[in-house]
């Protein structure tokens, strides 16, 4: 079998700056307010009517086809990792391969529902698909536009002030040198707790999962014995079509989850905190990566974040993260790089990769 590597990596960030003083003009926040919660001082905005996150993963996918020596041309399978898709199907991946004009090949292409762990879930895939030799030239992309579904009102503020657009992508390629690229993945999750951090409607639920849990939420669903309970005018009035998130809950799982996974991954090959060169975290909150830093001693120039000017990009984090560190020489050849997600579903992994 054959180890798999990161051959190429590109990211791509929308032009649209949107700072929290200029989120205030909508809701009831203030820059000392979101900065202190989160660490987020701006993030960026696609253009409304002109992109869309399939245009986005495209242009970060184009980057990494070129960082690795490789035309679009030359992709043989599409992984494509968001939670706010161009539509509600098909996926963003057959769409990617339409927009790098590609079409006219046996490409096959597979979409990620796995939110903020999507590009670690995504990268232990494209692992499996090269280490056995069945592609070459695997193309990951993780890409997000927030922006056109979330709640730009106080009622929203708590979820609104977090989330921000863009894409990142990477090339995996086979390489027989020893001890070089993905080392190991590691992936968990747990539904016990979905809800607490949910896009809940439009959906075909029907309000099953809430009476189940002896919860059941007033809707207002016609009572039909077939449809209509998709989306209804109570749900637009109420706002209940925004996502959902118990803050205080899905921080307490995340500073407990980050860790423990990390140290799996190091455990796995009797590697040590002290090995990491660069740790580049999702970045869901300042405050998580700073906690995740105390725990495993690592210093700041150890620690990878960008959360303050683009906020949670959720699938496109990790890679635009790392591209930034690649771009800046923070990791270098023969780096010991660590990454780490958790997020709603919930799930959480860590993938340790030698560069």
């Amino acid at each position: 079998m054959y180890q798999s590597k990161i051959a190429g990596i590109g990211h791509y960030v929308p032009p649209i700056v949107v700072d929290n003083n200029e989120l205030s003009n909508f809701m009831d926040t203030s820059d000392e307010w979101v900065q202190e919660r989160t660490g987020i001082k701006e993030r960026r905005y696609g253009q409304k009517f002109e992109q869309t996150t399939t245009t986005m993963g495209a242009e970060a996918a184009k980057a990494a086809c070129e960082n690795a020596g490789i035309s679009p041309s030359e992709v043989d399978f599409i992984i494509f990792a968001t939670l706010s898709p161009d539509y509600y199907f098909p996926g963003c991946g057959v769409l990617l391969q339409r927009e790098l004009g590609i079409t006219n090949q046996e490409v096959g292409a597979l979409d990620i529902r796995n939110q903020c762990s999507g590009f670690i879930y995504g990268l232990s895939i494209a692992d499996q698909f090269v280490k056995t030799g069945m592609y070459k030239n695997v193309l990951l992309v993780g890409a997000e536009m927030h922006s056109m579904g979330i709640d730009f009102s106080t009622r929203g503020r708590d979820v609104s002030v977090i989330f921000g657009d863009g894409a990142g992508a990477v090339v995996l390629q086979p390489t027989q040198e020893e001890g070089k690229g993905i080392l190991t993945t590691k992936l968990h999750s747990d539904g016990t707790y979905a809800e607490k951090l949910a896009m809940i409607n439009p959906g075909s639920h029907g309000n099953y999962h809430f009476k189940k849990m002896g919860e059941p939420k007033d809707y207002d669903y016609p009572d039909t014995k077939y449809g209509e309970v998709f989306m209804t005018q109570k749900m637009m009035d109420t706002g209940a079509q925004y996502p959902n998130m118990e803050g205080r809950f899905v921080f307490k799982m995340a500073v407990q989850k980050f860790p423990e996974v990390i140290m799996e991954a190091l455990n796995s090959l009797k590697l040590t905190p002290a090995d990491i060169d660069i740790l580049v975290p999702h970045q869901a909150n300042l405050r998580i990566s700073q906690f995740v830093q105390k725990v495993m001693k690592l210093r700041d120039d150890q620690v990878v974040n960008n959360i303050q000017k683009y906020g949670n990009t959720t699938a496109a984090s990790i890679p635009i993260a790392l591209s930034e560190a690649v771009q800046d020489g923070r990791v270098k050849e023969g780096s010991l790089v660590c990454l780490a997600a958790f997020g709603s579903g919930f799930t959480w992994g860590s993938a340790l990769i030698r560069w």
